[in-house]
């Protein structure tokens, strides 16, 4: 029989991931569900213990109590990137790679040949040098004010995840996703936090094996560039509210 410590790292480790278990037992190739696992009725195979490490990065000590490091070292991910394109004089070129080609972007992402249908071009601005920079076409709301949809991100890679600072945004690569998000890694936690800067979507936690690379985003491409400066807009603002009053003064008066 599994000590008691095993089972509940088990039962607590399906728990966190989010997984009934059904789903848990169909993922790490256990019939039916991970039900007898959990009471111990069924012992933990080596089977299991492995399906555990290859996918979750899980550290076989610390499930059978003898380590509290959950995650081995590998779950650290390496979040450089899978590819780097270079132009003809062998020089790293920036690919670009936009809404529609972000669909295909998680599952192609070790393919060489899958970058050579992206347009890509070389920035000769000091900024841009001595690093791998991509650019990112924004989708969606998520990072309103800073980003508007269709808006473009410039963004460098970063190697390792310990780079991830709490005040910048971030293209972050999922397994099956590419979001730009600002990034807060909780303190004593596995868990990283997702955070949007429009407020109208909560933050989530993902965990680190989800992420396939991270780009920190160090500029934007914008379009419509118009004349209306933010003390032009608050004036507006200003001349709208009086507006407001002026009317809620006449209703008054009228009633």
């Amino acid at each position: 029989m599994e000590n008691e410590l095993t089972l509940k790292r088990f039962t607590d480790l399906r728990r966190e991931l989010g997984y009934t278990q059904a789903e848990f037992a169909s993922l790490i190739g256990v019939s039916n569900t991970t039900a007898d696992i959990e009471r111990g009725r069924t012992k933990l195979s080596g089977k299991v213990v492995l399906e555990l490490l290859k996918q979750f990065k899980i550290n076989p000590l610390w499930l059978f109590g003898e380590s509290e490091e959950q995650y081995l070292e590998t779950s650290k991910t390496s979040v450089i990137p899978k590819v780097v394109t270079v132009d003809s004089a062998n020089r790293d070129n920036m690919v670009l790679v936009n809404a529609k080609a972000a669909a295909g972007y998680p599952q192609n992402i070790s393919d060489t040949s899958w970058y050579k249908q992206l347009p890509a071009f070389d920035l000769p601005i000091p900024e841009f040098r001595n690093a791998t920079y991509r650019g990112f076409q924004v989708e969606g709301d998520s990072m309103l004010p800073n980003l508007h949809p269709g808006e473009w991100v410039l963004a460098r890679a970063i190697e390792h995840i310990d780079y991830v600072s709490a005040n910048k945004m971030y293209v972050v690569v999922l397994q099956d996703s590419i979001m730009v998000k600002k990034i807060e890694k909780r303190p004593n936690s596995n868990n990283i936090t997702l955070v949007s800067l429009n407020e109208t979507y909560p933050p989530y936690d993902i965990k680190p094996f989800q992420i396939q690379e991270i780009w920190e985003v160090s500029s934007k491409i914008t379009f419509n560039v118009d004349a209306t400066t933010d003390s032009g807009l608050l004036r507006q603002l200003q001349e709208s509210m009086k507006e407001l009053k002026d009317q809620l003064q006449h209703v008054k008066k009228v009633n």
